[in-house]
């Protein structure tokens, strides 16, 4: 009997993972930080700004759609290369640009590169986390959340010793190429010969499939009977699921037929939960500091702890999310997550002090924290041999609601005050908490054997 063991390999895979998210993070954080001196350098009014913002995130929705075919067909290990090389040598359009015209290219460049990094490194991260046997999925993506936040810091450190935008960014865009350069070989690779009804597994080297003796396609082929071979009378039998009986043509592309449509609804109803989630995170974290100025007549100084606040513990979230989803399951994730994120709304809408307000924004963060990632993980996990494109749809539908959900809050204030604008998302976040079945993972893996002399990874 064959036996997998998560070896010295895999933990180098999950840690070149995490450095994928993490790189986009910095990276990320590096262009934002840099906003007021690329456009003082290139004359852009904050009106054709958000022109600009919003071709970029288009642009990114483009890369999103195109890389999740391109990683079924090429592997996420060459897309996440491809990708992470490609903003490492954008990032520095930005600082490069001297007009609006060169500016929205260098965006538009970067954009895209972020949207396949996106869906690319998710897309290994759920192959890793399939191959660990257990949720690791919010890590990561708090590792995306620690990368901004040390981008953050880094810039602004470049910014007081007076380097100029190109050299930080340069720097930038070299220290990416060195990280993708050593993370690449780590990742795993994968087969597409995947089945709905057996998922694959991964081994630590990236290149072949690693099956268990029951999930062995060629095992029972290879059995013998006092010593002889039954390889050839097996053969008709074994390579058929169990169970399975004889079917025409017509039947099979019925069958066909149905399981698209059930992959479709799938899909988009996680792609729903997704943009709910998201246009909620996207409305806490462009408008938590003005509304606590607003309806709190505080300072920007105190205003900007709401952000803080949220921020905080979505990131504390993200790394507790695993051990909370490993121990109570996905829906639970996002069931009790969105209902205290709704709470969080609700408090922010009543409350009439700066240190509950806080605490409103608080909650929503670790609400939010945990559900986008098991949703795509969930999308990952679907079965079939197109796990990047489910995922890019979902991702494409859920970055939607990031996007909307700041604008329909900025619509909304033309009629009536912003914090009785967040009636919006608490509103949606409780049909989340309601829907949260969607969730549902199409099957549950088994665990990894594992060997007596090999430890369990933390």
């Amino acid at each position: 009997m064959s036996s997998v063991t998560i070896d010295r390999g895999l933990r180098l895979a999950r840690a070149a993972v995490f450095a994928a998210f993490t790189l986009n993070g910095v990276l990320l954080a590096m262009w934002v930080v840099h906003i007021p001196a690329i456009t003082d350098r290139t004359g852009v009014s904050p009106s054709t700004l958000s022109v600009l913002v919003l071709l970029m995130a288009g642009a990114a929705l483009v890369g999103m759609r195109l890389a999740g075919p391109a990683a079924d067909r090429f592997g996420s290990r060459t897309l996440v290369a491809l990708a992470a090389s490609a903003i490492s040598v954008t990032v520095l359009g930005p600082g490069l640009a001297t007009d609006p015209v060169t500016l929205a290219i260098a965006l538009a460049c970067f954009g895209f590169g972020m949207g396949a990094l996106d869906v690319s490194m998710n897309t290994q991260a759920v192959h890793v986390e399939r191959a660990y046997r257990r949720p690791i999925m919010s890590s990561f993506h708090a590792m995306f959340s620690a990368g901004a936040f040390a981008g953050s810091l880094v810039g602004a450190a470049a910014q007081h010793a007076g380097w100029a935008t190109q050299l930080t960014l340069l720097c930038s865009g070299i220290g990416g190429l060195v990280i993708t350069a050593v993370l690449v070989p780590h990742l795993l690779g994968h087969s597409r010969t995947e089945s709905p009804s057996h998922p694959e597994h991964y081994d630590s080297a990236g290149t072949q499939p690693v099956f268990t003796a029951s999930q062995d396609p060629t095992a029972d082929s290879h059995a013998t009977a006092g010593g002889r071979d039954h390889t050839h009378a097996s053969h008709s039998t074994e390579l058929r699921p169990r169970g399975a009986v004889p079917a025409d043509s017509a039947r099979l592309r019925t069958d066909q037929r149905s399981e698209r449509r059930r992959r479709t609804q799938k899909v988009f109803s996680l792609g729903c939960i997704a943009f709910v989630l998201l246009l909620a995170e996207g409305v806490a974290a462009d408008w938590s500091a003005l509304q606590v100025r607003e309806h709190l007549d505080t300072s920007e100084a105190a205003a900007a702890l709401a952000f803080g606040a949220f921020s905080a513990t979505m990131t504390l979230g993200r790394f507790l999310a695993d051990r909370v989803s490993g121990a109570i399951g996905p829906v639970a994730i996002v069931r009790y997550g969105s209902l205290l994120a709704a709470a969080g709304f609700a408090v922010v809408i009543a409350s009439p002090w700066l240190p509950l307000t806080l605490l409103g924004w608080a909650m929503c963060g670790l609400g939010l924290a945990g559900g986008v990632p098991q949703i795509f993980s969930t999308a990952g996990n679907l079965g079939g041999t197109t796990a990047a494109t489910d995922m890019s749809r979902v991702f494409t539908i859920g970055y939607l609601g990031l996007l909307a959900g700041p604008a329909m809050i900025g619509w909304l204030t033309a009629l009536i005050p912003l914090t009785a604008a967040l009636t919006m998302p608490l509103i949606l976040t409780l049909i989340c908490a309601a829907a949260a079945n969607i969730v549902t993972p199409a099957r549950t893996p088994t665990a990894l054997p594992t060997t007596p002399h090999t430890p369990n990874p933390p």
